[in-house]
């Protein structure tokens, strides 16, 4: 990249070299063209939510020598590891918000954040009183949930150690109340929750063996569901019937894992939630799962 350029001749020479080393997205970003604007937005180190929303104001401004050769550092290393970005800068953004992640944690990216300012009105009676984010990997959904609900007590349950050291530095970059526990699924977490978020392992043996490199980087804990993707969510909604509240609610995310989902739970009655892409996260009440029994 030559000295002088512009915001919007950097971009466009960025995003066509991600475009050319076929890269595979969906870790914070949908192409190469927003992958190469957080990748610049970050190198010119302005904000990037409102940066991204003000692109068209920032399209002639000159890109700084020291930004530009962080761009083709970034470019270099995302193309020659395929290391997702959010690993290679530090941070994911989820919600609005930003996060700090690493290899010891799976790139924020669950639909259940869309959730939470007001879908869940419906089925929950009252405020919770009682949230438990369970698989909470970086710390993500149970911060949000936190700052949602502030009366609320806020648990956050992962049974990695690592993951949960990365959702400890979440939580103080947040000043959270959530309460982080060591907990294998839901056994070391408490009684009577009012409302359970889980975006557990969910990925079935054969598209983990298809998994792009990007996805390869992330922790297999955290990913791999079993043969047919449902081992952690069968596991899940036993121990949930258990550990909820009379009235309390489920909301768990299984991906593109809908068919075998219904295949493992046909007579269960769920709810499946409208999301940006639907058939994603389903919920479902305290007394079906007991009813299921």
């Amino acid at each position: 990249m030559s000295a002088r350029r512009t915001f919007a001749e950097v971009w466009r020479e960025a995003t066509q070299r991600l475009d050319a080393a076929r890269l595979s997205y969906g870790q914070g970003t949908e192409d190469a063209a927003q992958e190469a604007a957080w990748m610049l937005i970050h190198a010119l180190q302005w904000p990037l939510l409102e940066t991204f929303a003000r692109l068209h104001a920032v399209q002639r401004r000159v890109v700084p020598q020291a930004a530009l050769q962080r761009v083709s550092q970034l470019l270099q290393a995302r193309i020659a590891s395929r290391r997702p970005l959010a690993y290679l800068l530090g941070e994911a953004w989820l919600h609005g918000q930003r996060f700090v992640v690493d290899e010891r944690v799976i790139v924020p990216r669950s639909f259940i954040a869309e959730l939470l300012d007001d879908a869940l009105a419906p089925w929950l009676r009252d405020a919770p009183g009682r949230i438990v984010d369970a698989c909470t990997g970086s710390g993500c959904l149970a911060i949000l949930a936190a700052q949602r609900w502030p009366q609320a007590q806020v648990w956050a349950g992962d049974i990695s150690e690592d993951a949960l050291e990365v959702a400890a530095a979440n939580v103080a970059l947040h000043r959270s109340a959530v309460q982080l526990v060591r907990s294998d699924l839901l056994r070391q977490l408490p009684d009577a929750i009012d409302l359970l978020l889980c975006n557990p392992p969910y990925v079935n043996a054969a598209s983990m063996r298809d998994l792009p490199a990007e996805f390869r980087h992330e922790p297999r804990l955290a990913l791999a569901g079993g043969d047919d993707g449902m081992d952690l969510v069968r596991r899940l909604l036993d121990e949930a019937a258990v550990h909820l509240a009379a009235e309390g609610v489920a909301v768990v995310e299984i991906g593109h894992e809908r068919a075998h989902f219904e295949a493992a739970f046909p007579r269960l009655p769920v709810v499946w939630m409208a999301t940006s892409e639907p058939d994603r996260v389903f919920l479902v009440e305290a007394a079906a799962l007991r009813a299921a029994r």
